[in-house]
């Protein structure tokens, strides 16, 4: 088999998109990829539906919501993800305080101040404490109070601000909008971190290798958000897991992989998962990745819908041979399967996902 579709294999059986594998919990994918790439939240709730069999989006909100084994916040690269609950505490030890070092020059710049972003973060931990689960709106509301102007990105950045520093975290949604409570008080805390300083480091490296590989140091730094030498050093440390045969595929593994997701940032290269001559369908500019269509961890098209019942509309790539027979009876269940997801059935799918 040749290396780069031998690598490919392995990449998407990895991140439980490819060799038939999917996982039976919300828990059970962020145990075997630690995050899900969620700014997007509703294309969050679809990465773990892609890796997982017969979840629905009520077994997702009960996750993040009620059971709160999961928890969304700003963690590698500073970008939201989906994480285990029990693991969220010591990577905001380890991660938040990069990101908030980062993020002072843009407070200066919005004029907020050391004095301000003090004053603004009890005001923040008072009013979810006292009136919370709290809204992004309402908390910019509070924050008009201490001269915070409520347009433009200040209010943004000193809530999330808040997040870095412990503070606060995501907590329920209300009306499909995110909300924000104390973080003692959503995810008490049990003892000490199990990991900390260069151990977090290595930790994290060692997740990444399970949940990306092959990958290489430079993956690493670029999908964690460390600095260089802190995650070569990192991912020097960690024992490399040693070569895998790929299991040779007996039929095309078809996903529909929503936008922003981790097979498609997780990596520095790009040409693994997508053909370099339609690049641009998935990356159009302005910040946006779309969703796209997987055959055994290769993009050959792009697809939209699938929320609030709309129906899912595949787009092959142009100039493409025409689909098997295999790979469109692939596609049709996992449209079916979107929208079963969508539709919110705890009733498993037919047939083989």
């Amino acid at each position: 088999m040749e290396r780069r579709t031998a690598d490919r294999l392995l990449r998407a059986r990895a991140q439980a998109i490819g060799g038939e594998v999917r996982e039976d919990s919300v828990a059970a994918v962020l145990d075997r990829v630690l995050a899900v790439q969620a700014q997007d939240l509703p294309a969050a709730e679809l990465g773990l539906r892609v890796r997982a069999r017969g979840l629905t989006r009520d077994a997702v909100r009960r996750a993040t919501d009620t059971e709160r084994t999961a928890v969304r916040g700003w963690f590698m690269r500073g970008t939201l993800q989906l994480v285990p609950a029990a693991d969220a505490r010591w990577l905001l030890a380890l991660l938040g305080p990069v990101h908030l070092a980062l993020a002072a020059r843009r407070l200066r710049e919005l004029g907020l101040d050391e004095s301000l972003c003090a004053r603004s973060e009890r005001l923040i931990a008072d009013a979810v404490d006292g009136e919370g689960p709290l809204t992004r709106a309402q908390l910019t509301d509070r924050l008009t109070t201490l001269g915070v102007d409520p347009k433009g990105q200040s209010a943004f950045h000193l809530i999330r601000r808040a997040a870095l520093t412990g503070r606060i975290c995501h907590g329920p949604q209300r009306d499909g909008e995110a909300t924000f409570v104390l973080l003692d008080d959503w995810l008490p805390a049990t003892g000490p971190l199990p990991f900390t300083g260069a151990a977090a480091e290595r930790e994290l490296a060692r997740r990444y290798r399970l949940a990306h590989g092959p990958c290489d140091a430079l993956d690493f730094v670029h999908w964690s958000g460390l600095k260089t030498t802190t995650g070569r050093n990192a991912w020097a440390a960690v024992p490399d897991p040693g070569p895998e045969a790929p299991p040779a595929p007996a039929d095309p593994d078809v996903r529909l992989l929503p936008a922003y997701d981790n097979y498609l940032v997780g990596y520095r290269g790009r040409e693994l998962s997508v053909p370099a001559e339609h690049e641009r369908l998935v990356w159009p500019g302005g910040g946006q990745i779309r969703a796209t269509v997987l055959v055994d961890g290769l993009a050959v098209g792009t697809w939209s819908g699938g929320r609030r019942g709309a129906p899912v509309t595949v787009e092959p790539f142009p100039g493409a041979e025409p689909l098997p027979p295999a790979v469109a009876a692939g596609i049709a269940r996992e449209c079916a399967d979107v929208a079963r997801f969508s539709g919110g059935s705890d009733r498993p799918p037919t047939g083989d996902p």
